[in-house]
């Protein structure tokens, strides 16, 4: 598969890693404590259904699942052994394919001594921000700061960059953006999307006349740990634990940065950050005593609500998502038929939130909705294109640039990287979310919680993504529950003319809740279309929540 650093899981476990060994058979009843007359006979029954996949092997398989997801065997609800079956049933090779194994976190090899700052704060009190100026690297000439958010007693470090304005950056509003994965590096929207600089077949950083840092400052986090140079000797694999450690990175830079927190703050993100972003401003908005405020959220060709948006890889694959069709009828009718299937696995999720059921889910659906069109080998995050030649495994030579560049001995050391290499995404911790659950996990009623607490919502897709398509993203918008619901549900679509004139899309407003159509753009909005892509933040962090022309 082909991973994005916006999403991957969905990819990595549609064609996999390495194989599963389910490992001796044997009577573990006196170890594991289950009742083992009743889950051999629920499971044989799974096993006719799945032609044997089961039979003798029945207990250790459970036992290897089990230590995967993290829970033990006398936990696992009833209903699961009949999702566990299905998948097995369908795809007999989706567990064959996934490598259960330990995460390898990363070292600090190269602790650096000589900070500018370490901040500390009684409102975090186990955390620390280490603070250096990498602007001798020459990505940008404004004020810039970068280093870590230590979270000492759980041995968390989290790697940030930050940019002041181009502009005014004593009125003009701050944002933190997030890529997603999850596990991928936000240092792939600074230098691939929409940061100050992009970095050229020779690693050297480049200008960007259209960076989001135009009029706004920009904070580019690594998270969660084990991501980008982000390191901890442990792991995170969900998403809300994920959102208290941004908190304590926002308190804490807040407070060593004084002058940032009285302007407007926002934050903005793509693909698995359809997740992480409700679900990090409802944890920001839960501390009364916060020192700053947030004012709105971005969210560009995310994943928010998966029991709507899976039905729509179908259409996008299929022509009927203004784009030429990528598979034949007879692929596309199998995905129509695995639809059904598809959606009660997803809802047996939102029941439970239980990684029994949501683990299945997340495999099954993302071999019978994704499978079919990444075995066609086309890109999946601009389904115009092909992956482009010589690009490893991901669809963009630019990628490797950036590797490149941020493995060099002199940017580590200038930017107080105490990892001994950067890589953009890290598929430990993109299997340990995938095994948490977290993947079809029902996050979007947090954005029903942003609504009804006015906090303005832009919803943005690039026209021609595949893997957190427009169709997917619009629907989910028409039917979430909120306030403003009904109306915006009768919404008329309206054109989206941008200031020089291009008409970039098209969008759907309510108060203040939007729903934006990027033309021509794929998953990764800012790179397809920079000059639009900055006309629609503008807008937004100005208020312009209508995009009125």
């Amino acid at each position: 598969m082909r991973i994005s650093r916006g999403i991957a899981a969905g990819a990595l476990f549609a064609t996999g890693t390495q194989g599963l060994s389910f490992g001796p058979g044997g009577n573990e009843q006196a170890r594991l404590g289950f009742d083992q007359s009743q889950l051999t006979s629920t499971l044989k029954n799974a096993a006719d259904k799945v032609m044997g996949v089961f039979n003798e092997n029945v207990e250790s398989f459970v036992k290897t699942v089990a230590e995967a997801v993290g829970q033990k065997v006398d936990e696992i609800p009833f209903e699961a052994f009949d999702s566990w079956a299905e998948l097995i049933s369908s795809f007999p090779n989706a567990i064959n394919q996934v490598a259960f194994k330990p995460s390898k976190p990363k070292a600090n090899i190269n602790p650096v001594k000589d900070w500018m700052y370490i901040v500390q704060s009684d409102k975090v009190p186990n955390h620390a921000l280490k603070v250096k100026n990498p602007e001798s690297l020459g990505v940008d000439n404004v004020k810039q700061y970068s280093g870590y958010l230590q979270a000492k007693e759980e041995d968390k470090h989290f790697f940030y960059w930050f940019f002041e304005s181009r502009n005014d950056p004593k009125n003009d509003p701050v944002i933190l953006w997030l890529n997603g994965g999850p596990g991928c590096s936000s240092l792939t929207g600074l230098f691939f999307e929409l940061g100050p600089a992009s970095i050229n077949s020779d690693a050297e950083p480049v200008h960007n006349p259209y960076s989001w840092n135009n009029n706004a400052s920009v904070i580019f986090l690594d998270q969660p740990v084990n991501t980008g140079y982000s390191y901890s000797s442990g792991s995170v694999s969900d998403t809300v634990t994920a959102g208290q450690d941004v908190y304590a990175f926002l308190t804490l830079f807040f407070k060593q940065f004084p002058e940032y927190k009285d302007v407007k703050f926002h934050i903005a993100g793509e693909s698995y950050a359809g997740h992480y972003i409700p679900v990090f401003a409802d944890e920001i908005l839960s501390h009364e005593d916060r020192d700053f405020d947030l004012d709105s959220v971005l969210i560009g060709n995310g994943l928010t609500d998966p029991l709507v948006q899976y039905d729509y890889y179908e259409p996008m694959a299929c022509g009927k998502g203004g784009a030429d069709a990528v598979l034949d009828e007879t692929e596309c009718q199998g995905m129509k038929d695995s639809e059904s299937r598809c959606e009660s696995l997803i809802q047996s999720c939102y029941n439970t939130e239980s990684s029994w059921t949501c683990v299945p889910a997340t495999l099954y659906c993302n071999n019978a909705m994704m499978g079919p069109y990444q075995r066609t080998g086309r890109n999946v995050y601009d389904i115009r294109t092909d992956c482009e030649p010589d690009a490893g495994s991901l669809c963009y030579k630019a990628l490797d640039y950036i590797d490149s560049f941020l493995n060099k001995p002199e940017v580590k050391e200038a930017v107080g990287a105490e990892v001994d290499s950067y890589q953009g995404c890290n598929f430990d911790t993109n299997r340990n979310f995938v095994f948490a659950g977290d993947w079809m996990k029902p996050y979007h009623h947090h954005v029903t919680s942003l609504l009804n607490n006015d906090i303005p919502v832009l919803i943005y897709a690039g026209d021609k993504d595949f893997i957190c398509n427009w169709l997917g993203n619009e629907a989910w918008t028409r039917q979430i529950e909120w306030n403003g619901a009904e109306k915006f549900a009768q919404a008329p679509v309206k054109n989206w003319t941008t200031e020089a004139g291009a008409h970039a899309g098209q969008v759907t407003n309510v108060d203040h809740f939007t729903f934006l159509r990027v033309f021509g753009a794929g998953h990764m909005v800012p790179y397809n279309q920079p000059e639009n892509a900055l006309d629609m933040v503008n807008r937004w962090i100005a208020g312009d929540y209508a995009f009125a022309n």
